[in-house]
């Protein structure tokens, strides 16, 4: 059988995404075959696998970790929320509902025979495969019918390192409590426990250690510091916008409306990893920035919701003032609707609303529709001699005069808007800004410098040094073992 670890954690955003990155790196440049694996993943950032469908960013960052091209067998369950209770449910890359949080507990057992069946195919291909969980085993009020942590777990007999986030606080109690709290079968998958983004002095843990060995008898697998390089990669939570750090300063100033459904919002981090520029998220009851050069509007996963909520934090004026002045938007796929005269839902996809006005700066109207287009794309744009690559996933057909001064062209036919002053453009290309060449001439035109970097090669390099970290942190004889695919 392949061999398999799971990294669990003692709750969400303990850096699970980053750890299962680098040492499928790491294990990748040892020369194994590698493979991710996520169960159940609830995002609304979504990439376009090699082989069709959706699967989270994560996974996609985790298969480019392995070098290979992702699949919607890495992720076979994807979970997007639509609302404060329902999501959409992908089931190896096909959107089969959605459904009310009640309502999917009860479908959980039936999406099992799925996992499992990705799980095999995922595992056939590799000599070790590296499973991310979600969100916490501790959480035993959803322990029936589990297929996130400890119900793939237990099935598929994959054993567990359960990974704690010191940096948040109580980390001994977090992991002494799932020690308590787990029933024994599960207690039994754990074989050791990772401390994550530890600051200072690891030695002045050494009674730490000791204590969490005492309580649960587990062995720590290892401590791990802050990784610098993480912060080169795409954030795959949001739970990082609402963190993030404004760098003090001169630079061109981009700022982001984090919306309430903001989805594939890693869209920003090849401007984030400008050193020229300061992506800036604007965040519920803050002020877009009077001297921003660029706003984006991001994707987002309820078109119509986020268009309310845009107007009651007054952003609407806002947008309209920053054109006013001379500034420029950019709208990327729900973005990019928004951007227009009229959204409509005459299908009721994303709720109870009809239709809502746009932002009327640019002369298209959106209708929604309930095939969802999914593809990778490759565009042309004039004045650059490079394609650009990225991807497209959205629901419904933008028209409309604006859309005879495309953005660019896929596959020979007209792609996005753009305003008759060129100062306000959307586009339904995800990936846009990884676009090195495009990125360039965008930010030259602002009155920027880029820095004419290769943004992939960088969050390759950052896998590299990453997994090269995590060889210094984690327990030699651990390492050697999970490895060590032929004994």
């Amino acid at each position: 059988m392949t061999k398999s670890i799971m990294l669990q954690g003692t709750g969400s955003d303990v850096g699970k995404t980053v750890l299962v990155a680098g040492l499928c790196r790491l294990a990748t440049r040892r020369g194994l075959r590698v493979r991710p694996f996520k169960p159940q993943n609830m995002s609304n950032n979504a990439a376009v696998a090699a082989d069709g469908g959706e699967l989270g960013r994560a996974q996609w960052l985790q298969a480019l970790a392995c070098k290979v091209p992702a699949s919607v067998h890495m992720n076979p369950v994807l979970l997007k929320p639509q609302s404060q209770t329902g999501s959409q449910i992908v089931v190896q890359g096909q959107v089969i509902g959605q459904a009310s949080g009640r309502d999917y507990q009860a479908l959980k057992p039936q999406l099992l025979a799925s996992v499992m069946e990705s799980f095999e195919q995922i595992s056939a291909e590799a000599d070790l495969v590296i499973v991310e969980g979600a969100g916490s085993p501790a959480e035993i009020n959803l322990r029936a019918g589990d297929i996130a942590n400890m119900g793939f777990a237990t099935r598929a007999n994959v054993p567990v390192v359960l990974v704690g986030d010191i940096d948040r606080g109580g980390v001994i109690a977090s992991l002494v409590g799932t020690h308590a709290v787990l029933p024994d079968d599960d207690r039994r998958m754990i074989s050791g426990y990772l401390i994550n983004k530890f600051r200072g002095d690891v030695s002045l843990f050494d009674s730490g250690l000791e204590a969490i060995d005492r309580f649960t008898g587990w062995p720590c697998v290892g401590v791990v510091p802050w990784l610098k390089s993480a912060r080169r990669l795409p954030a795959e939570d949001s739970v990082a916008l609402k963190r993030a750090i404004i760098e003090e300063g001169e630079g061109l100033l981009v700022a982001v409306p984090v919306l309430s459904r903001i989805a594939n919002f890693d869209d920003l981090a090849p401007l984030q990893a400008e050193p020229g520029v300061k992506v800036e998220f604007i965040h519920a009851g803050e002020r877009i920035p009077a001297d921003a050069a660029l706003v984006v509007l991001p994707g987002s996963k309820s078109t119509i919701d986020d268009l309310i909520g845009l107007r009651a934090n007054d952003w609407d004026q806002q947008i309209a003032a920053h054109v006013a002045r001379g500034g420029h938007v950019i709208g990327l796929c729900g973005g990019y609707q928004m951007l227009g005269r009229m959204v409509r839902d005459p299908h009721g996809i994303e709720g109870s609303e009809s239709e809502t006005e746009g932002l009327c700066l640019l002369d298209v109207e959106t209708e929604l529709a309930e095939d969802k287009t999914v593809r990778l794309s490759e565009a042309r744009m004039e004045g650059l001699a490079e394609p650009l690559t990225g991807y497209e996933i959205h629901l419904g057909a933008t028209f409309g005069p604006a859309t005879k001064r495309p953005m660019m062209t896929i596959d020979g036919r007209p792609e996005g808007a753009v305003s008759a002053d060129g100062r306000v453009a959307g586009t339904y290309l995800h990936g846009l800004f990884e676009n090195d060449a495009y990125r360039a001439e965008l930010l030259n035109r602002l009155g920027g410098q880029a820095s004419r970097t290769n943004y992939r090669a960088g969050v390759e390099d950052a896998l590299d040094q990453i997994a090269i970290e995590l060889e210094g942190y984690l327990s030699a004889a651990w390492l050697a073992d999970l490895l060590d695919t032929k004994g």
